[in-house]
C-alpha cells in the first residue's frame, strides 16, 4: 500500500486549516487516513505548525512519500533533517549523540530565526499603527480647523481692557475701605 504524507483540508470557506496526515495514496483528499501527524494553520503570520516529528520521521523511514507542500512543512520543522541524520547513524557516518547534537543546534538556530521574524513583524505593526494614529490626528485637526474658523482678535484692545479693569479695582477697593471706616 503506497503511503503519502499530505495535507487534509479542514476549516471554513476562506479560512483553511489543515491536518498533516499519513494516508493511503488512493484515499480521497479529506477521506480516510492512517495517522494524524500534526496541524498547519496558514491564517496567521508566521504560519502555525504543530508536528509530531518522531512520527513523521518513522513514516518517512518506512517509505511514505510527502507531497510538495508537506515536504516543505516537514523541512521547515526539521523532520527531513532528522531522517537524514538517522540515515547517517544507520550507515555509521555519525553516532547517535552527534546526530542529536546537530539536530538540537539546528532547532536553536531555527527558533532564533522565527523569533526574529516575529519581532520584525511586531515592530512593523507598531510602526504602522503609530503612523495611522498620526495621520488620524492630522485629519482631525484639519477638520476642526475647517469647521471652527476663529476670527482674529486684536490683542491691543484686550490688553487695554485688562489694564483699565485692574486700575478701577484698586480705586473701588479704597472707596469701600473709606466708607467702612466712617
Amino acid at each position: 500500500m503506497p503511503v503519502k504524507i499530505r495535507l487534509q483540508r479542514h476549516g471554513k470557506k476562506g479560512k483553511p486549516f489543515y491536518w498533516i496526515v499519513a494516508a493511503d495514496s488512493r484515499a480521497k483528499r479529506d477521506g480516510k487516513f492512517l495517522e494524524k501527524l500534526g496541524t498547519y494553520n496558514p491564517n496567521v503570520n508566521p504560519a502555525q505548525i504543530n508536528l509530531n516529528i518522531d512520527g513523521a520521521v518513522q513514516w518517512l523511514q518506512n517509505g511514505a512519500q510527502p507531497t510538495d507542500t508537506a515536504r516543505a512543512i516537514l523541512s521547515y520543522k526539521g523532520a527531513m533533517l532528522k531522517k537524514h541524520l538517522a540515515e547517517g547513524v544507520r550507515k555509521g557516518a555519525l553516532t547517535e549523540e552527534q546526530a542529536e547534537e546537530k539536530f538540537n543546534a539546528w532547532l536553536e538556530e531555527k527558533g532564533k530565526a522565527v523569533d526574529a521574524k516575529k519581532g520584525k513583524l511586531a515592530d512593523a505593526k507598531a510602526k504602522a499603527k503609530a503612523e495611522a494614529l498620526e495621520a488620524e490626528k492630522a485629519v482631525n485637526e484639519a477638520r476642526i480647523a475647517a469647521n471652527n474658523p476663529e476670527p482674529e482678535v486684536e490683542e491691543a484692545p484686550a490688553e487695554e481692557a485688562v489694564e483699565a479693569a485692574t486700575e478701577e479695582a484698586p480705586a473701588a477697593a479704597t472707596e469701600e475701605a473709606a466708607k467702612e471706616e466712617e
